[in-house]
């Protein structure tokens, strides 16, 4: 989905592709109106450019906070912006990939990823020829007269990836875009979306629960609490890139302590969300989900931009 793309095709925004959160507070009143608090005084910084990944609990805002940077949703408190300019309406320059793929069934493959041109007043013949070269980037040359249903999730998911892709946006939001596919296919989907990423370069806010897709995709993992959600911990990623396989660099030194070290400050909001919903608060089940017993890694104190 593009949300306000930038009509110069992303180019010229993408020096001032700065997202910044300061002091973000997000509340919600319920039917019977009881106030709800998702996210409280978040603050953090993703630079032009940088892939900064979120990870966090279930319910602690992380979806909210990508809502807010599409300009999709608006904070209680607090500032959102982006490139300086203070959020206030969808933002230009932005593509945003879903949890489920955004794909208009009764459309084909080809017609999907050329709505975004389209949309921006791009011809429908120069318009299609881009929407081709795409889908020859992510694998899906001779699929352009298909439609969703006869694809496979991870094929889909491509095809959602060229279309977020092909309006080259200075901002992609990826709500755990590749949550729901094999370990096989993830790990395939992750390395294509480096390639692209290191093409275009981006600044990429990407949700997962995925601890080890955050540290090998990403330049900083942003660590939140439960809910009400706010910002634990900020890690700077000094894994060299290009990163290469992801299904290799997870066997690295230094990622296993990078790993590890993120994972004793995300273990307990996992517990403690846990517990919050009716679970134990004990850590059978999660005690070896580090992966590694490594020193700690370079670290940013809760908050510091």
């Amino acid at each position: 989905m593009d949300a306000g793309a930038d009509p110069g095709g992303g180019r010229a925004g993408r020096a001032s592709a700065r997202i910044e959160l300061s002091g973000v507070t997000r509340r919600f009143t319920s039917p019977t109106g009881k106030v709800f608090t998702a996210l409280r005084d978040v603050n953090f910084t993703v630079e032009p450019g940088q892939f900064c990944a979120v990870v966090g609990p279930t319910g602690c805002g992380k979806s909210t906070t990508l809502g807010m940077v599409a300009g999709l949703d608006r904070p209680s408190a607090g500032s959102v912006r982006v490139g300086g300019a203070e959020v206030d309406g969808i933002t230009e320059g932005v593509s945003f990939m879903f949890q489920q793929d955004a794909l208009l069934p009764w459309k084909t493959v080809l017609a999907n990823v050329a709505l975004g041109p389209v949309f921006r007043g791009v011809g429908k013949k120069q318009a299609q020829a881009s929407a081709r070269d795409w889908l020859g980037r992510v694998g899906l040359r001779g699929f352009e007269d298909h439609h969703p249903h006869q694809l496979s999730g991870g094929m889909r998911k491509r095809v959602a990836m060229a279309a977020a892709l092909i309006n080259e946006p200075s901002i992609l939001l990826m709500d755990e875009p590749f949550g729901a596919l094999d370990v096989q296919t993830k790990a395939i989907m992750s390395n294509e979306l480096l390639g692209l990423w290191e093409e275009l370069k981006p600044s990429v806010l990407f949700i997962t629960h995925d601890l080890e897709e955050a540290v090998a995709l990403s330049d900083r993992v942003v660590v939140m609490t439960s809910g009400p959600g706010t910002i634990k911990g900020v890690y700077d990623i000094d894994l060299p890139r290009p990163r290469g396989a992801v299904q290799e660099i997870r066997f690295e030194p230094r990622f296993l302590e990078l790993h590890h070290q993120i994972w004793e400050s995300l273990k307990d909001e996992v517990q403690r969300a846990y517990a919050d919903t009716g679970g134990t608060s004990g850590t059978a089940g999660v005690e070896g989900a580090s992966g590694s017993s490594g020193s700690s890694g370079r670290s940013k104190p809760a908050g510091e931009r």
